[in-house]
Order: structure tokens, then sequence, then C-alpha cells
């Protein structure tokens, strides 16, 4: 496995000491009652990494680093192995290209039990690296780390909650799929030990790792202090955005008022409570407040752009780093441009494209829009050209093709566009080599929070409190505005003025799925909101793409997909059923 490279500065392990550590990684991995036995020697293994005599901390550093690497999974075409598919083309905004049956379409279709789990399961994964980061947690101590924060503090306070953030981390990650799950705080359990832990109440997840946030934030490093030593490392700022997110899901209608099994306190809150947006809203201010984070000026480059040097990408928070490379653009791009390659992996939807309005901000299907459906892609919002490779949409030299027979859509058994579009989005640039165009080496970090879904969350956690309220608004307006959507007279990008909750509700929603597509936000927020059912009730539709002789295209649109959503059961995960056979206290989820 390839190590998270975050804190360059260091010299590299011994090939021994790496491979200690890897022994180590490897010991540790178990679920919460599946663990190895643990061999006489591991004491003196710790004590290799939590060395009493490093005062560089050396060791103990690779062993987080490696925590880092565990806990934080890049999106990137992640469901179902390497340059397999992104988990929104198991939503209404894609669908896979893969000629097969691929795993993310198995999620869709509901092609999934306790027994045979979905390719984004991953209860097992996440108690190793709770374990790990425990272990770290317990020992750091340990260590006599001399080095110091720019504020003159010892760093070793910074490291630990950093262990602490990435099992916060891990617990939402959880929380979010399975609702309450067994909480194994600062414990280590042994074979020897009794681990028949049953699951935590939803309620006291959600406490839990709050209170995990709230407490190390102070000893983070501030955002300020990310450059190209310590780049890479969880900040004060990714503790606050990640509990204004645990909270806006607490808050949401799937646990807060829409438990799918009232009167159980494993799947959510038996009670609605409204001040629950609250306490969301509030932190998601809280995060706005620190003024260190904004949005940057190209929408594009909140992707491409890393937020070291300072000041180059203030809209990151928290991502994983993954360098430069051409692997999103090779993976996704359009088939047909044979010297730079593309594989075409993802197949945007004609759902997701129509939600994007025109450039004036009015929905397409609004009156005075002036959307022209021989013509739809003219003055459309930006992000829809940032987003999607439509046909005509000029890329490498020339344009894509996706029209029965171009060269971006031949047909045969090629995989290839299922829906007439390609995913454009985290792509670069490109540059010319011997005369023909090829990628160009992009950042392709994964941002898990950026500032843009702060200001959604505060906003929509805000309208559920108390209504639309101007601060609303002019969180919409910036947005928009750094869109490129034209402002219009009256200086309102398009939107309604005087809109009630449910109206605000709705274009919240909408603004969250065409600015955060496939950023493993719409995939969640249906299940949140409580609409999948609704959502994967209706096809996913493509265009077939017709070309006369003459040269003339004619649109139709078709079903590529008809989605699968077994109410309720499917708006949770089922707990793995290995993990119910062998602990007599872990309860299933309900349905499965």
């Amino acid at each position: 496995m390839t190590l998270y490279k975050i804190y360059t500065n260091k010299k590299n392990l011994s090939i021994g000491i790496a491979l200690v550590c890897l022994v180590l990684v490897l010991l540790f991995s178990s679920c919460a009652k599946d663990y190895e036995t643990v061999p006489l020697g591991q004491q003196s293994t710790l004590d290799l990494i939590f060395d009493v005599h490093d005062s560089a901390g050396i060791n103990a550093i690779q062993y987080l680093n490696n925590v880092y690497n565990d806990a934080l999974i890049s999106g990137h075409n992640r469901v179902g192995g390497s340059n397999g598919d992104y988990i929104d083309a198991a939503s209404d905004d894609a669908v896979s290209s893969y000629t097969g049956l691929s795993s993310v379409e198995k999620i869709a279709e509901g092609a999934y039990t306790a027994t045979q789990t979905n390719a984004d399961d991953i209860w097992t994964a996440s108690y190793t690296t709770i374990r790990a980061a425990t272990i770290f947690i317990n020992n750091i101590d340990r260590v006599p780390l001399k080095e110091l924060l720019p504020n003159g503090e010892l760093a070793r306070a910074a490291y630990r909650s950093e262990a602490r953030f990435l099992r916060a981390w891990t617990y939402f990650e959880l929380l979010r799929r399975y609702g309450g799950v067994p909480i194994t705080k600062d414990s280590v359990y042994q074979l020897t030990d009794n681990i028949d832990l049953p699951r935590e109440s939803f309620a006291n997840t959600v406490t839990y790792i709050v209170s995990e946030l709230s407490d190390i934030e102070d000893s983070l490093r501030p955002q300020e202090d990310v450059n190209s030593v310590n780049y890479g490392r969880i900040t004060k700022g990714a503790a606050m955005a990640l509990k204004a997110k645990v909270l806006l899901y607490a808050a949401s209608p799937l646990f807060n008022g829409g438990n799918i099994d009232p009167s159980n306190p494993l799947t959510g809150y038996t009670n609605y409570d409204i001040n629950r947006w609250k306490l969301a809203a509030d932190a998601a201010q809280d995060v706005i407040n620190l003024g260190t984070y904004g949005l940057v000026s190209n929408y594009a480059d909140a992707f491409i752009t890393q937020a070291e040097p300072i000041g180059t990408n203030t809209e990151a928070i928290f991502w994983r780093q993954n360098g430069g490379n051409t692997s999103v653009e090779q993976t996704n791009g359009p088939i047909g441009y044979t010297s730079a390659g593309g594989n075409g992996r993802t197949s945007p939807t004609e759902n997701l494209v129509d939600a994007f309005p025109m450039s004036n901000g009015l929905p397409i299907d609004s009156a005075g829009s002036g959307y022209n459906p021989n013509d739809a892609y003219s003055n459309r919002d930006p992000r829809l050209k940032a987003t999607v490779f439509y046909n005509g949409v000029l890329w490498l030299n020339r344009p894509v093709q996706t029209y029965d027979g171009g060269l971006d859509k031949p047909g045969g058994t090629l995989q290839q566009t299922k829906t007439g579009y390609y995913m454009r989005k985290f792509m670069g640039n490109f540059e010319t080599v011997n005369g023909s165009p090829v990628y160009s080496n992009t950042i392709h970090d994964w941002i898990y929070l950026r500032y843009a879904g702060v200001l959604l969350d505060y906003a929509e956690a805000e309208n559920e409190y108390q209504g639309p309220s101007n601060e609303i608004y002019n969180i919409l307006f910036s947005i928009r505005k750094r869109a490129g959507i034209d402002p219009g007279v009256n200086m309102n990008y398009g939107l309604a003025l005087g809109m009630n909750q449910d109206q605000m509700r709705q274009t919240i929603r909408n603004e969250r799925r065409i600015e955060m597509a496939f950023e493993e936000q719409r995939y969640w927020d249906i299940r949140r909101w409580k609409i999948a059912a609704d959502i994967y009730s209706q096809p996913l539709y493509g265009l077939d793409i017709q070309q006369t002789s003459q040269g003339e295209l004619f649109y139709n649109k078709t079903i590529v997909l008809q989605p699968n959503f077994i109410a309720p059961k499917m708006y949770l995960y089922p707990i793995p059923y290995s993990e119910v056979v062998k602990n007599t206290n872990m309860k299933q989820n309900p349905g499965w």
C-alpha cells in the first residue's frame, strides 16, 4: 500500500523499520470483535515505534502517517477497487460506464445483503483504523518529541489530536452508513478480553464524536501554519468543520424525526428536536467566523490547486494529499482521444445536467430562462462545463463527439459513455507533445471538506431552524457569483426573492447538487434528507444523439438505468453478518 506522504522533510525510515511498522499495522487489522492473537514480541515492537530515546519521533510519526493513509480514502474512482467508480454513480447523478455489472451499480440496484455486503462496506477496515489510532494516542507520550509548533507549544499534543481526529472521522464514516456503532474509546482490546461490545445509540455516537472534536480543536495546528513541511495535516478548522458536518447529519430528517425504526435508538433519535438544526448552524457559523477560509475565484481551481503555499487554495479545509498525476483524466476522460488516453468510466446523467440553471441563474424550465432544447448547452451555468463533457464542447483541440458513431461514442463493446456525457470535474489542463495533446500532471488531492460546503451546511441548517434569511441569500449569492452566474439587474443571481422555507429548502438542495457534484455529497444527501426512495423510483436518463448525413443532430432522451431502493432498510447499511453471528450483543439494522 502506498503510504500517505504528508510529512516530507523527515528522513525516510530504514527498510527494517518500515517492515516493523507494516507488521504492526497488519497485527492490528481487526474489527470490534475479531482480533488477531497478540505475539509475545508486541511490546518490543511498540518500544521500537514509540522509542523513548527518539527525540525526533521519526518512527512514531511514520506510524501516524500510516494511520492517515488508512483512515483517509481518496474518493476518486474508489468503489470497486482501483479504477473503479465514484460513489455518486450510485445516485441519480451518474452511472458507471463499465460494460459489466459494476460494484456501484449493485449498490444503486440494492443487490447486496448482510452476508454479501456492498463495495462501500467499511466496517472491518474502520475498526482496524480506530485501533491503530488509539494505539498512537495511548503511546505518543512515551516519545521525548522536541518538535515545537510555531506558537512555541510542543508538537506532541497536535500529533495526538490528529490521531483523535482520524478516529472521530472514522466513527463518522461508520455513523452515516450504519447508525450507532460500538465505541472503544481509548481501550485496545486483546483476544483474551471480553469484547462482545454492543452498539452505542445513535445519540451517544454523535455525542462522542462531537465531544472528541471539541476537545481537540485548540491543540491542532491553525490553517495559517500549513506549509510544505506539514501539508495535509489535520488543522483546527478541519475539526470545527467536521463537527458542523456531524451535527448537520444528526439534525437531518433520516435521524431527526424520520428514524426508519422510530423507537430504535440505534438508527436515529427517537424524537424530533428543531434545536439540533441550530447546533449545526452554530457550528458552521463558527467555521465561517474564523475568517480563515474563502471561495477561490475560479470554481475549477478549487479541486486542482493545493492549499500550500498559504493562500493558494483558501477553500480546502480537510483533504487527502494525492499529489500530481493524470489518473482522474486517464480513468474518466472521453475515450476517443488516443494520444491522451481516456477510459470514460463515469457517465453523468441527464438528470444531473438538467439540474444546472442557465447563466442568468434561472432553472431551465422557468419562464424567461432562455433555455433552448435544440441548443441545450448555450448560456448555461458555467459550472456545467466545468463538471460535464457534453457533445460539441472543445477538449484537447477538438469538439467532443458523443453522438452515435462519433469518436467518443463509437459503439461496440468498448467501455464508453452510456448517457452521452463524460465527467469533466477534477481534471486539469493539457499540453501538446510532438504535435499531439496529452494530459498534464495535475493535483488530485481529494477534498472531504471545503468552504463552499460549510457555507451550504450553514444555509441548510439555518433555513431548517428559522426559515429564509438575508444571511442565507447572501451565501447563495456568493456561491453563484463565484460560479460566474449573471447577477441580473436586481443582483439576485436568478434566485426568487421572498421564498418560503420549503422553496428555500429545494433551492439549497439543488445548489448543493450542482456545486458539489461527484464530491460524495449527493449520495449521502439523498439519504440523510430521506428522499432516496423517491429519487430511486425515477429512471436515470441519458441522451441518444443521432447525426444525419448532412451533419444535423437529433437529441433523444432515453432511460439508461432504473435504480432500486427497498425502503426503508436501505437508508442504512446492514451490519456485516459475520459481526452479528460472533457478537451476541450486536444488533442488526432493521430489515436486514
